[in-house]
């Protein structure tokens, strides 16, 4: 099996770290953003099967960013995290086909478990 690659985008170093050193540790290709705008850059030059984004960051959140990448990669699964859930953002991420809606503070078994599942998903690997 080829390895799996993620997006992490957050705002929060330590989120990004966490994430970063998990993922990795299970064997998996992990690129970290701060922001959107970084991200986007990223996804230019780099495939990735998954993007993590955060849900709050300045400049462009989750939702705008999850907007933007579903113009150019419409088939890339999207897991958004929240500390700051709610009904809109939650139906906003419905209407974009998010593949989950993670809160935080999260279980990062559960959140891995997930990822794991879209990115199966993705390829037709089934579960």
């Amino acid at each position: 099996m080829e390895q799996r690659s993620i997006l992490v985008v957050d705002d929060e170093l330590l989120i990004r770290d966490l994430l970063y050193d998990f993922f990795t540790e299970q064997g998996w290709d992990i690129t970290i953003a701060e922001s959107g705008e970084k991200a986007l850059e990223i996804l230019r030059n780099k495939e990735v099967d998954l993007l993590l984004t955060d849900l709050k960051m300045p400049d462009m959140d989750g939702l705008a960013l999850t907007d933007r990448v579903r113009a150019s990669y419409p088939d890339m699964p999207v897991v958004i995290m929240t500390g700051y859930p709610s009904v809109d953002s939650a139906v906003s991420a419905l209407r974009q086909k998010v593949a989950d809606y993670i809160i935080k503070p999260f279980n990062i078994n559960q959140l891995y478990k997930s990822v794991e599942e879209k990115i199966s998903e993705k390829r037709g690997e089934g579960h």
